[in-house]
Order: structure tokens, then C-alpha cells, then sequence
């Protein structure tokens, strides 16, 4: 079956932009968190050659490989807030997730 690749909304590349040029977006999928697996986001400069890549305006989006495939057709946005901003995604293969949204199941 063929899986879809996540997407990258232009406001999360465009955040990622205001953040800095020579800041990539790793997006990673890690055991643990109180559901099971948890998302770990955060600002790197380094891509590794096993990364998949999405560029937008000159802005990067990576993913490895084995986390690639629990972000299959999940899309990756940036949320702005009264109690906050941060980015967010938005998942359709978790089952179930926690209430703070940064862990889930499959």
C-alpha cells in the first residue's frame, strides 16, 4: 500500500524562516510519552544523509527514515495562540493521543 508523505503548511516553513536561514526543522518520532510514542521537535543546523528533506522559501522540514513512516500523510503546521505558539501535527495514524497532544498511539 502506498503511503503518503507528510505535508509541510507554508506557515510552518514561514515560521521556521522568521526562526533563522540556517535552522532546519527536525521532526522525529521517539518511544515513550504517556501514550506510547511521543514527537520530538526541535531547531538542528545538521541533516543527515538518511533524512528526507521538504524545502519550502527556502526553509527545511527533515524527517529520518523510521520516522518517516509514522508520519505517513500527517501534516505538520504551526499554531499561533492566546495561550501560546508552537508547532503542530496532526496525525491520522495515531489512534489515540494524550491531552497535551505531544505523545500518542498507533
Amino acid at each position: 500500500m502506498l503511503k503518503l508523505p507528510p505535508k509541510v503548511t507554508d506557515r510552518a516553513f514561514s515560521r521556521i524562516l522568521e526562526i533563522g536561514q540556517s535552522k532546519c526543522l527536525r521532526v522525529a518520532v521517539e518511544g515513550g510519552g504517556c501514550s506510547g510514542f511521543q514527537y520530538d521537535i526541535k531547531l538542528e543546523e545538521k541533516v543527515s544523509e538518511n533524512d528526507t528533506i521538504f524545502n519550502k522559501f527556502g526553509a527545511k522540514v527533515v524527517i529520518d527514515s523510521v520516522s518517516l513512516e509514522f508520519l505517513a500523510g500527517a501534516t505538520i503546521d504551526f499554531s499561533e495562540e492566546i495561550i501560546g505558539a508552537k508547532f503542530v501535527i496532526e496525525n491520522p495514524n495515531a489512534t489515540s493521543s494524550c491531552g497535551c497532544g505531544t505523545s500518542f498511539s498507533i
